[in-house]
């Protein structure tokens, strides 16, 4: 009887390692597919002439559209090979859309059943994507995703990825194939090859967390490039940056999707982070406006705060009359907040006033 028990577990076992490698190979597949993601360059004639070089690393490009298409792919990994993720298994994440919709996609290509729990503020569009790639969206209060993914994985007996603890161990900063590397590797032949600056925003914490242990994994290469992380209004991590508090919370939502979060999160790691800037969140959006007089396209929030943090060093180097380049990352497509971000009738019951911001970056881009 034991021993027939033993060779049933077997078979399963056996089952399920197979169908653990055809979902590796079909992932790896996916990557070899994909091509990497472009590094632009930033023309503002007023900054190129005085030295200094801005950069943005197109994540909008991946398969599933946003940045988190790594984070996703990894994650994904991981929980298959710790054993997490098995042949049907439900996936759930707590998530305010980006993270989801890859998440959704990887899911789908796997051929796993995937909810996502989401702040009821996530952009319809985002919902609609997630949707489309044969998720299920539960939108609940902010602070309630967390249990809502928890209470959901409990009931019915699935995986909880939890990218907001999981994202800085599953992903691996020495590799070959990281985000901080393919940046690198990019600018090898630009004017100042070696970036003065990174700047890059956090949601789970986990690509600052990669792109700051790469610099020092690396320093013998990149002693002299700093990160800066910049964080928008409603979120703790510019705080806890400075006062290490882990118990910090904030009972708003970051209109922001993406990046900031109502508590500290443990992917967050501030230790391997030079600088911390706060951006008011008017400034993300009239940046992101701003730049599409400059590449004719939308990108998302993140990207603007990005982008704008970019701008306010690049504007303390040429005080300085410092020259180098600053690089940092296009995390979405603005497509997905035409009925947020891009609506005038969504920022006036917001109430954030874009003047001020744009008037700064138009003096900005003609100010010598």
């Amino acid at each position: 009887m034991i021993i027939e028990k033993c060779e049933g577990v077997a078979a399963s076992n056996a089952r399920e390692r197979e169908w653990a490698f055809a979902a590796i190979h079909k992932i790896e597949a996916d990557y070899t597919r994909s091509a990497d993601t472009h590094l632009l360059k930033l023309n503002i004639p007023t900054l190129n002439e005085a030295g200094i070089d801005i950069y943005l690393k197109d994540e909008s490009t991946h398969p599933s559209g946003s940045l988190k298409h790594r984070l996703a792919r990894s994650l994904i990994l991981y929980g298959i090979c710790n054993g997490w993720i098995k042949r049907d298994t439900l996936i759930v994440e707590a998530s305010s859309g980006s993270t989801a919709i890859s998440e959704a996609y990887f899911a789908n290509l796997i051929g796993n059943p995937f909810i996502a729990v989401a702040p009821k503020s996530t952009a319809p569009r985002k919902v609609k994507a997630i949707e489309q790639l044969g998720g299920d969206v539960r939108l609940v209060d902010p602070l309630s995703i967390y249990d809502k993914a928890e209470e959901i994985t409990a009931q019915q007996n699935g995986h909880y990825m939890d990218q907001f603890t999981y994202a800085e161990r599953a992903t691996d900063w020495r590799s070959n194939n990281n985000i901080a590397n393919s940046l690198f590797s990019q600018m090898k032949q630009e004017r100042y090859p070696i970036p003065s600056w990174v700047v890059m925003s956090a949601g789970t914490g986990g690509t600052s967390a990669t792109i700051g242990r790469f610099i020092r994994y690396r320093s013998a290469e990149y002693a002299a490039t700093q990160l800066c992380v910049v964080d928008p209004d409603n979120s703790v991590f510019y705080d806890y940056y400075h006062k290490r508090d882990p118990k910090l919370t904030n009972s708003a939502c970051s209109r922001i999707e993406g990046i900031g979060r109502p508590r500290v999160e443990p992917s967050f790691m501030p230790d391997v982070i030079d600088r911390m800037m706060h951006i008011p969140d008017a400034a993300s959006i009239a940046t992101i406006r701003w730049m599409e007089t400059l590449m004719w396209r939308k990108c998302g929030g993140s990207t603007g705060t990005n982008v704008f943090g970019a701008l306010a060093l690049a504007e303390e180097m040429r005080t300085k009359g410092q020259r180098g380049s600053i690089v940092t990352l296009i995390c979405d497509s603005g497509e997905r907040y035409l009925d947020t971000l891009y609506d005038d009738g969504w920022l006036d019951e917001q109430k954030l006033d874009l003047a001020p911001y744009m008037q700064r970056l138009q003096e900005f881009a003609h100010s010598k």
